[in-house]
């Protein structure tokens, strides 16, 4: 008898294992209010402009930006707004003047929760500020994105410029696990603050593929020129959907909470085409229109791509322009703050049949008020009524005539 217990013991004991390992890893949603649900629709709108002005801007070639990065560095550029400077960010991204507060304590629980979603998968979102040891940071506005975007806040000496640019540089690769070594070629003493966003990713395919069906198959350019391409190959049941312009396959990371959704332009369709018909509601729609089951045989090329854009334009066509210039406001942030020196983004992806590694820096820079002489003060003189007027000895003083002039 003791022997057919220990027997049961034996063999329950990895049935019991398993459950548990399952659970550890379990796929949890991240709970919003309506909202924060508001908040995701205007980001992802924010993302569809943007995607739309990236493309626009880059007429050929491939690119690779992240939208998330973006606006989490235009968060910390937010909270250091103030009167229509501030209107114009938030309306750039989606939100409603006066809601910076809220979109705070939204960007602080997606901060804290994309990381925990899936234990096979990295991700980390990460902030900093460095500013000129010689300017002056407002404690206000140093708390607010040390409480809302965990940012860290250091002053450095711009004026050594090899050891300012190693310690930014070195954050941007650390936080990147050195996809991305470096953003900054210099470090300019005149610059207030160097504010970065880094965001990485590395997951694992839930459904590797292969590497035995890997192989060269024919890709057909814009141009409609023909070359050969390595091509992976996966058949399984995936989710799925389509419409007139594209076919949409999601695959997903390891436990699902991630995926990378393919678009496929049809009918003579671009992938210009299908960024133009997307926005914050449409792009909800169409997924809840995909559904599992499809059992669908796909071919997806392993690429790396590496990415740098200047978004200046790009952000003030898309309606920030007084943050380019003399009218900014973000004495919030400092009384040395002028205005936006520069905003760029790095990205760079790896896709191979083990899944993805992709990062992305974006950073800004903030004019300090040293940058620029101070124009001299302009005081009118303009004679345009009856005036006194004397003829002076400059060493004494003395008044040598007087007038005085009436205009008659």
């Amino acid at each position: 008898m003791k022997k057919i217990i220990i027997l049961a013991i034996m063999i329950s004991f990895p049935f019991f294992w398993s459950c548990g390992a399952q659970n550890r890893n379990e796929r949890k949603p991240i709970e919003l209010d309506e909202a924060q649900h508001a908040y995701v629709t205007a980001g992802n709108d924010f993302a569809f402009r943007f995607l739309a002005r990236i493309d626009e801007n880059e007429k050929k070639g491939d690119w690779f930006v992240s939208p998330v990065s973006l606006q989490y560095l235009l968060g910390l550029v937010l909270d250091g707004a103030g009167g229509a400077t501030e209107d114009e960010i938030c309306q750039t991204l989606g939100y409603k003047a006066g809601e910076s507060e809220a979109v705070d304590a939204y960007c602080r629980k997606m901060l804290t929760e994309l990381p925990k979603l899936d234990k096979t998968t990295k991700l980390s979102l990460a902030n900093a500020i460095f500013f000129n040891d010689k300017m002056t940071i407002n404690i206000p506005y140093k708390k607010r994105v040390e409480n809302a975007y965990d940012a860290e806040v250091r002053s450095l000496d711009f004026n050594q410029k090899p050891a300012a640019l190693r310690t930014i540089n070195g954050w941007c690769s650390r936080q990147t696990n050195g996809l991305i070594p470096s953003v900054l070629d210099d470090v300019d003493p005149d610059m207030f603050a160097y504010l970065l966003n880094a965001l990485y990713f590395k997951g694992s395919w839930m459904y590797p593929f292969n590497k035995r069906y890997t192989r060269e198959r024919t890709f057909t350019l814009e141009s409609g020129q023909k070359k050969e391409i390595k091509m992976m190959e996966k058949e399984r049941k995936f989710s799925y959907g389509e419409d007139d312009i594209c076919q949409r396959v999601s695959l997903p990371y390891g436990n699902g909470a991630y995926s990378m959704i393919v678009m496929l332009p049809k009918n003579n369709h671009t992938v210009s085409d299908i960024i133009a018909s997307l926005d914050g509601e449409s792009w909800k729609e169409a997924r809840n229109h995909m559904h599992g089951g499809t059992l669908i045989n796909v071919w997806l090329p392993p690429f790396e791509s590496k990415y740098h854009i200047k978004l200046n334009d790009i952000l003030i066509g898309m309606g920030m322009p007084l943050s380019f210039g003399p009218r900014a406001d973000f004495k919030a942030m400092s009384p040395d703050a002028l205005w936006l020196s520069f905003v760029q983004q790095d990205a760079v992806i790896k896709v191979d049949e083990e899944g993805t590694e992709a990062a992305a820096i974006t950073s800004a820079g903030v004019l300090g008020a040293t940058a620029i002489p101070e124009p001299p003060r302009v005081i009118n003189f303009h004679c345009d009524h009856p005036f006194l007027y004397m003829i002076v000895e400059n060493s004494t003083g003395s008044i040598l005539f007087a007038g005085k002039f009436t205009g008659q």
